[in-house]
């Protein structure tokens, strides 16, 4: 008779290679039923876990400490349980320069590591800027001083660079193989889109750019999506697809380290629920075809797959946010519909999204921030190594930190301390420059420049204490004001424009129930946002030239309710610039209509040496007599955030002669407040915190308008209102 043996699943899990010896059996018929992945014979296959951690310069400290507190400290904890693991790891220099200075023991932790062979460090540009946004001069300076840094704190000297944001240009290439980087990893997306299937990404690739090579690591966008988000035996098993398809394949899987603590509800699961713990455990007891390994490690060992020229691109959510709204909502749309289809996989790697570059289309205030930053650059190129320039290259380098700059899933460009701390940076190192250019204490000067790269002259009118740029031909506003004594730009400003998850908020404000695409329950900070979604069709900025109905209401005004009927807004103003001694004018004069009634305006800014005042002088001409006109000049007034009892209005009662004493100035509330205002002639904002008053004075008895500019936006713990500006219109 045959002899038929039957082996459970529990018996071949509680002995995974179970040595069987049958004696006088004619046939022996093993059946087993269920057999998971890793416990069959696998070919070897290598892994490499690359983390990126990051605080942005300019993020408030208890972002810093609570996610080292939530993510970098306990994820450090685990993995030194596990020592058979190996780490790829960057940690961008602005985080590892808090860390050292706060938690010196972490870094210590970390050298110790690289020391016993168990983490590789990735090195890259300093302050995490976006590539694309440097001139190569500061793509390479900001490589090497990251470099010398990880080379005396933590003794080892990093061949390969993150690339952040993995905002990729085939250009780069040139720029860093001369600052000795060997290779970075990006996202498959950029290997799909440059057309390779699926099935070709399951090693490294050598690119090429003006006769250099460097080799490039697809990182896996399943992985990013599996890990820690997955059942550990989720990414085992994709392992094991990956060992049966090809042999000696390179797995990586490069992401935020926040995402193990940090991230919203990721805390409990990684930590509390062992997750990490568990995933370390699974690469120990499957090591024998999973091996952990590092970049370099591949490279001195693996032959790359072949060659490969990738397209500009970064990781397909950035390239999905750069989009305008409209085309975001359709393309989410599209890929819901389609995705459907049995062809949808081999037809999505031929789609592309957005340049990254066109952030600073789609937000005028990243171009701001840019030119700005390139205008310092600039200033500093071919000077002299002095102990001065290596100042000014510091604040440059940290102005170039890349988070303010765009808008995605969190925060960006619509955060004011982000934008406010590349200014303070940008401002900081120009007053340098100032200094080593400007023998007299005292000065003035006007300069004429594309400053904002739109092919179109902008003024520039500066002294030792403001700095004020002006486009005559964007309806003569100033678009930026520099207050130098304290590094603050009083016009880093935010336009609130559509953005795709304010539909989002409106579903979710009707039917509480509502999810994101995520599956997550709709988080608001505060009540009632749905209300609070404006849009602006003019840029926040100052000088801004308004014609309202003549019973237009506060309210109107506010909420963007009401119609303006000049052209002076996006005006094309002619400039002249009127010197005397010690002072400066910028006149500018438009020549429009208001109502269809043919009106010319003609403002006048002046700036005296040693002045820290700015005088705004305005003539209108032509007014016909039987219109009734309202007319109105937007300014607005940024880095004073409201609803703190320290940054608060007042106003004094209106002075009419000279012999008057002025009147005790009025609390009239802090800076979120709505003020209507009739016949005054003064009002300060002031800002007990920042150090800063901001006083307008006008000549003669007007009515005035003030209220704060607030957008919706979305951030890590869900939708909240931001505050961006204070409005004050005299009218």
């Amino acid at each position: 008779m045959p002899c038929r043996r039957e082996f459970s699943l529990d018996l071949i899990e509680r002995n995974p290679t179970p040595i069987l010896v049958f004696r006088r059996c004619e046939a022996i018929i093993v059946v087993i039923r269920h057999l998971p992945l890793h416990n069959c014979l696998m070919r070897p296959i290598r892994f490499i876990f690359a983390l990126h951690n990051h605080q942005p310069i300019g993020n408030f400290e208890h972002l810093f400490e609570q996610s080292y507190q939530e993510s970098y400290l306990p994820f450090l904890d685990v993995y030194s349980e596990y020592p058979a693991v190996k780490l790829t790891l960057h940690t961008s220099g602005c985080l590892m320069e808090w860390l050292s200075a706060n938690h010196p023991g972490y870094v210590d932790r970390l050298a110790e590591f690289v020391r016993q062979g168990r983490v590789e460090i990735v090195g890259g540009p300093f302050y995490e800027p976006i590539l694309a946004m440097l001139p190569s001069r500061d793509r390479i300076g900001q490589i090497h001083l990251y470099t010398d840094w990880l080379q005396n704190r933590l003794g080892t000297t990093p061949c390969g660079l993150w690339t952040p944001e993995r905002v990729w240009e085939q250009s780069y290439v040139r720029n860093l193989t001369e600052a000795a980087m060997r290779y970075t990893i990006l996202d498959d997306t950029h290997f799909k889109n440059a057309g390779l299937p699926d099935h070709a990404l399951w090693k490294h690739y050598t690119t090429e750019d003006d006769g250099k090579t460097m080799f490039v690591f697809p990182g896996s966008e399943r992985l990013r999506y599996l890990i820690p988000f997955r059942n550990v035996e989720e990414s085992i098993e994709y392992f094991a697809r990956q060992s049966e398809m090809n042999a000696d394949a390179v797995l990586v899987h490069a992401d935020d380290g926040e995402k193990f603590g940090s991230w919203p509800n990721t805390s409990e699961t990684v930590f509390g629920e062992r997750w990490l713990h568990r995933f370390f455990q699974a690469l120990t007891d499957n090591a024998d075809w999973i091996i952990t390994t590092t970049p370099s490690e591949v490279i001195e060992h693996v032959a790359p797959l072949g060659s490969v020229y990738l397209p500009d691109g970064s990781y397909r959510e950035m390239t999905e946010w750069v989009l305008s709204a409209e085309n975001q909502n359709e393309l989410a749309r599209l890929t819901q519909e389609l995705g459907q289809n049995t062809n949808w996989s081999s037809v999505r790697r031929f789609m592309r999204g957005g340049f990254w570059r066109n952030f600073k289309v789609r937000y005028p205030e990243s171009n701001e921030m840019y030119a700005k930053m390139m205008e310092v650059s600039e200033g500093i190129d071919g000077r002299q190594q002095t102990a001065d320039d290596r100042k000014i290259l510091s604040h440059l380098y940290r102005a170039q930190c890349n988070c303010g700059y765009w808008h995605g899933a969190f925060g960006g460009v619509y955060l004011p301390h982000l934008r406010n701390s590349v200014y303070r940076e940008l401002i900081e190192a120009e007053k340098i420059l100032d200094q080593a250019e400007h023998h007299p204490k005292s000065w003035v000067e006007a300069q004429v420049n594309d400053f904002n790269f739109d092919s179109l002259s902008e003024i520039k009118l500066a002294n030792e204490n403001l700095a004020v740029y002006v486009a005559p031909h964007s309806g003569g506003m100033v678009y930026e004001l520099d207050l130098k004594p304290i590094a603050q730009n009083l016009l880093a400003t935010m336009s609130r424009r559509q953005e795709s998850y304010h539909g989002l908020i409106h579903r979710a404000a009707a039917d509480p129930d509502t999810v994101d695409v995520n599956g997550n329950r709709v988080v608001f900070k505060q009540e009632g946002l749905e209300r609070q979604i404006q849009y602006d069709w003019y840029p926040r900025k100052s000088l801004i030239d308004l014609f309202y109905d003549a019973d237009a209401s506060f309210d109107a005004v506010r909420f963007g309710h009401v119609g303006q009927h000049g052209s002076f807004v996006d005006g094309d103003y002619e400039s002249v610039i009127r010197k005397k001694p010690g002072r400066i004018q910028i006149l500018l004069t438009c020549d429009g209509t208001a109502y269809g009634v043919p009106v010319r305006i003609q403002k006048g800014i002046t700036l005296s040496t040693g002045s820290n005042e700015l005088e705004i002088a305005y003539r209108l001409e032509n007014l016909p007599k039987e219109y009734r006109m309202h007319f109105a000049v937007e300014l607005n007034f940024a880095g004073l955030p409201g609803g703190a009892e320290d940054r608060y209005f007042t106003v004094r009662a209106p002075v009419q002669t000279p012999a008057e004493t002025l009147a005790e100035p009025k609390r009239l509330g802090n800076l979120s407040s709505n003020l209507d205002l009739y016949g005054a002639k003064n009002l300060s904002l002031i800002d007990e915190w920042l150090g800063v008053r901001v006083d307008f004075l006008s000549s003669r008895v007007t009515d005035l308008y003030a209220f704060p500019i607030e957008s919706v936006n979305q951030s890590e713990g869900g939708f909240e209102l931001v505050h961006q500006s204070v409005c004050v219109q005299p009218h």
